[in-house]
Parts: structure tokens; sequence; C-alpha cells
């Protein structure tokens, strides 16, 4: 099984390689006040997509937290065992 997850991330590799081979040539991004980026097309699009993953990871942030803060929360509001008492489910 690892012979095939290890063949499986190669030909990702060589295929995102080609990718970025295959896209080398320079693009204008545009901005307002003729202001503009030129950068390799790949570049550009990497950039991009590391923005939307940082984006998307910032964007769980605050309900882990809020969700952390409950749980803390709800574990010291529940009543410490005794003997002879069935346990607490855990949440």
């Amino acid at each position: 099984m690892r012979i095939v997850t290890w063949a499986i991330r190669l030909i990702v590799f060589v295929l995102l390689l080609a990718f970025a081979a295959k896209n080398a040539d320079p693009v204008t991004l545009r901005f307002y006040f003729d202001l503009a980026w030129q950068m390799p097309l790949v570049v550009l699009l990497f950039i991009f997509f590391a923005a939307g993953a940082l984006f998307g990871v910032l964007a769980l942030v605050v309900p882990l937290m809020r969700q952390r803060r409950e749980i803390s929360l709800l574990r010291k509001r529940t009543p410490p065992e005794e003997p002879g008492r069935p346990p607490v489910p855990e949440l």
C-alpha cells in the first residue's frame, strides 16, 4: 500500500511539474491606478492558491476557538463521578 501511495504522489508531482513547465510564459496582472505585475503564470496561480488556502484556514480559526471554549465550559460544569453512579457520557 505504501508503494501505491508513493507512486500516486510521484505521478501527481510529475503532472504538476509538467503543468508548471508549460505555463512559464509571463502574464501581466493589472490593478487600478496603472499598477501592474508581470510574472510567470504558474507563479501567479500558486500565489492565489496559497492565499485561498490561507483565507480558508483563517475562516476556520474563529469557530474552532469557540467550540474549544464551549467544550471546556461543559467539562467544568459536569460533576465529578461518584462511586456507584453511572458515568456521564462524553460529548
